[in-house]
């Protein structure tokens, strides 16, 4: 499957913090992943850190402590990226993880407003997972910290049109 051909506007973050939230399931994933995440935030001028958790479901939980924690000035947080790959297995727990994990980062990021972007794989097989995570592929752990920047370039009134 081919890639969308996009024109967005050069994201930039100087002096952002973005906490990047991975359910560590599958390590060289992953690693893709935050890498991918990792250099799209500093490309943009901005920092940050991970937290590591066992799973895709406890990153709503992780985030909302976290948004907590920013607010009440214990810790710094400008915007989050939500890391995790879910492969479809012969259980329904696969939908359960995928839509619900989704649904409360939806709910989330929109009840309270928080730059999110969202890089959860949800996919059939680890050859689906390994082209999305991979960096120097389709970069969809970038593509989650992108979002991120621009929804915190949108909070902040700095969302450059796209012309």
């Amino acid at each position: 499957m081919a890639e969308a051909n996009r024109t967005l506007p050069k994201v930039s973050a100087p002096g952002a913090h973005f906490v990047i939230v991975e359910g560590r399931f599958y390590d060289d994933l992953n690693d893709m992943l935050v890498t991918g995440a990792r250099r799209a935030i500093e490309a943009a001028g901005a920092t940050c850190e991970v937290v590591t958790l066992p799973g895709a479901l406890e990153i709503p939980v992780a985030v909302e402590m976290i948004r907590a924690q920013a607010e009440s000035g214990q810790r710094r947080a400008d915007g989050f990226v939500a890391i995790g790959v879910v492969i479809r297995g012969e259980t329904t727990h696969y939908e359960i993880v995928s839509n619900e994990s989704a649904r409360a980062l939806l709910s989330l990021a929109t009840g309270r407003r928080i730059a999110l972007g969202n890089g959860i794989l949800t996919v059939e097989n680890y050859a689906q997972a390994e082209s999305r995570a991979n960096p120097d592929k389709m970069d969809k752990g970038g593509d989650a910290a992108r979002a991120a920047m621009f929804l915190y370039a949108l909070q902040r009134s700095e969302l450059e049109a796209i012309r």
